[in-house]
């Protein structure tokens, strides 16, 4: 908030008609942005599906988002703005886009600035996005120009403008590191999660992290584990005495937070842990059941599969048994991160060449692809084919569905 208490002061300042956002003109941003006050929450909720659209869409970030950014964190600021955690949420949001991008090891902040470099020449030649009230007459000059770049300086691109909103989100963790002792838990839980992806302001915020941690454990488990897992992000090992914590969530967070910190170091309780989570399955079952952490959409279990690999090869034979016995029992979103890992460690030089028959696969790669073909629910996503699943495996050279597989475990040409 500014200093003379105007919230959104300044916001016709910018010509966000020239800016852009995933359907041209940024034109709309203000007024979604004071929308965000509106007493009525139809109206409010309206606003928040717009930008989660416009200038967050599908998890890609545009010019006009680190312009929005500065005073999405005003409305943050102000305990008069309603929705503050949804507000604090699409910051987040803004910030990193989807979470599975960055885990188990956090933010490589400086490979994230590398790839930026050079982008921001390429962003201030960009012409501005067509506006106008036909669109039967739109033109899509912006993605012209983006389509005339070669692929180097699409990355380098996209790459700066993700930074540029990134930077604009860093610039508040100040207030974040305040919202960690708000009396709103949501606040207290969503300040916790936003924090973890800043390394760069890790001394600042660790010890704010671990005091809201230790302030939680007897309050909310669900905000102490959030906040376990963030300091583990940052380089803080949460305390190996909770992992005999009676509460599931805590020995989970403990354990994430303690892989990341300790690595190929870390101590058999921690990784009995792990492996624990990650076999969780029919007949193996550890969960718990309502514990609402944000990091990877709440899957416990895949987030902890998803941190064996930072245990280093001394442990990767039974990382990959916890793997395959939680295959069968995963669906949807929650069988890409076991997936991921499984078919990582069971084709470690990357994808099949051409041509390679089922029966030349490696013992490991056989056994993966034999549980594939034979699990159908890890091929849907609800009652149908769930494509980003199809992808996964067929990047590694294998047939991109279950028909296809069960054909190629015969030896059948596909």
């Amino acid at each position: 908030m500014r200093e003379d208490g105007r919230v959104l002061d300044g916001l016709d300042d910018i010509d966000w008609v020239r800016l852009g956002h995933a359907y041209g003109s940024a034109g709309d941003v203000p007024g979604l942005l004071r929308a965000l006050r509106s007493p009525d929450e139809e109206e409010r909720q309206a606003a928040f599906g717009a930008l989660y659209a416009n200038i967050f869409h599908q998890g890609s970030r545009y010019e006009a988002s680190a312009y929005a950014v500065p005073f999405l964190l005003e409305l943050l600021a102000d305990p008069a703005t309603p929705d503050r955690e949804l507000v604090l949420y699409l910051v987040t949001a803004l910030a990193v886009g989807y979470d599975e991008r960055w885990l188990p090891e956090g933010v490589p902040v400086a490979e994230f600035r590398r790839a930026a470099d050079g982008g921001r020449e390429l962003l201030a030649a960009k012409p501005p996005p067509w506006h106008g009230d036909d669109e039967t007459q739109k033109e899509y000059v912006e993605w012209a120009y983006v389509e005339s770049l070669d692929e180097a300086d699409q990355q380098r691109l996209w790459a700066h403008i993700e930074l540029a909103v990134y930077d604009a989100v860093r610039a508040g963790v100040p207030l974040l590191r305040d919202l960690l002792t708000d009396a709103d838990p949501g606040l207290r839980a969503g300040a916790a999660y936003a924090l973890a992806w800043f390394p760069e302001d890790a001394a600042g915020s660790l010890p704010a992290l671990v005091a809201a941690a230790g302030a939680a454990l007897e309050v909310d488990e669900d905000e102490a584990a959030t906040a376990l897992v963030a300091a583990g992000l940052l380089g803080a090992a949460p305390d190996a005495g909770l992992l005999t914590d009676a509460r599931p969530v805590i020995r989970w967070a403990a354990a994430v937070g303690r892989a990341r910190v300790l690595g190929a170091d870390a101590d058999q309780a921690t990784v009995d842990e792990l492996l624990g989570w990650t076999a969780a399955g029919p007949g193996n079952r550890l969960t718990a059941d309502g514990a609402e952490v944000p990091f990877l959409d709440g899957d416990l279990n895949g987030y902890a599969g998803l941190s064996l690999r930072l245990l280093g090869p001394r442990h990767t034979d039974r990382a990959f048994d916890a793997l395959l016995d939680r295959l069968p029992a995963v669906t949807g979103e929650q069988a890409l991160p076991v997936t991921s890992e499984a078919l990582r460690l069971a084709f470690p030089d990357g994808s099949l060449p051409t041509g390679v028959p089922c029966a030349a696969l490696a013992p490991r790669q056989r056994r993966l692809v034999e549980l594939l073909a034979r699990s159908p629910e890890v091929w849907l996503f609800g009652d149908s084919t769930f494509v980003n699943f199809s992808l996964l495996v067929g990047d590694y050279g294998l047939p991109r569905s279950r028909e296809a597989m069960l054909a190629y475990l015969e030896g059948v040409p596909t």
